[in-house]
């Protein structure tokens, strides 16, 4: 497969790294992976990346995101999983990421530019202690997206035995257009019949819990 290729679709299986000599990293790919709270189920509709030498990689996740079905929703778990992804191989490290996706659980649908920070990069190159013994340290290659209800957004660093490192927290806008850009006739993915039972459950006895996803210091919507 030559590089271009490679390049161009930057996720296919057995599309050989380009080298951190071209990507400017100590490894061969970083991993993007996304997460919802327990039983809020998410459909991404796309999630494209623009790496810091401005190459755009289109659908570089989609479809369902890692989610439990027990326990309480509310906020996020501690640790945070690295969520459900892949890895960006062939591009070098995350400047923006374009994130449009459907919150079943309302339902809604949100989009957001999430500009990741250069501290985040730099963590991304640089190694951390495992959380339990015996103590490794590894590369923090490892970028989570939570989303939920509400349009609320966090991102974490990670290795994959390492403490998450927050570096990102703000609110999705609405998109006006609905789900699939209104391609769709406003359908969502899933109809709430459809989605796990366990979740039809929870939010049918509970309130979705929104406050519990809010940053800190909420920033604006992002256009």
């Amino acid at each position: 497969m030559k590089p271009l290729v490679c390049l161009a679709t930057a996720l296919l299986a057995g599309c050989a790294a380009l080298g951190s000599p071209r990507t400017g990293l100590p490894y061969d790919a970083w991993r993007l992976g996304f997460l919802a709270p327990s039983y809020m189920e998410v459909w991404l509709e796309t999630a494209d990346v623009e790496d810091v030498q401005g190459r755009i990689f289109h659908g570089a996740m989609s479809g369902t995101v890692a989610i439990n079905y027990s326990g309480d929703p509310t906020g996020w778990p501690q640790p945070v999983g690295w969520g459900k992804g892949r890895n960006i191989t062939g591009g070098a490290l995350p400047q923006r990421i374009y994130v449009r996706w459907q919150s079943l659980a309302e339902p809604q649908t949100y989009r957001a530019v999430l500009h990741i920070p250069a501290s985040a990069r730099q963590r991304m190159r640089e190694k951390a202690p495992s959380m339990r013994p015996p103590i490794k340290y590894e590369y923090q290659e490892a970028l989570a997206i939570g989303l939920a209800p509400g349009g609320w957004i966090r991102a974490w660093v990670m290795s994959p035995s390492s403490t998450p490192v927050e570096i990102l927290c703000q609110k999705a806008e609405i998109e006006p257009k609905g789900p699939d850009e209104g391609r769709n006739q406003g359908q969502y993915a899933y109809a709430f019949d459809q989605l796990e039972p366990a979740a039809q459950r929870y939010i049918t006895s509970h309130p979705i819990p929104y406050e519990s996803w809010k940053c800190p210091a909420a920033t604006a919507s992002v256009q």
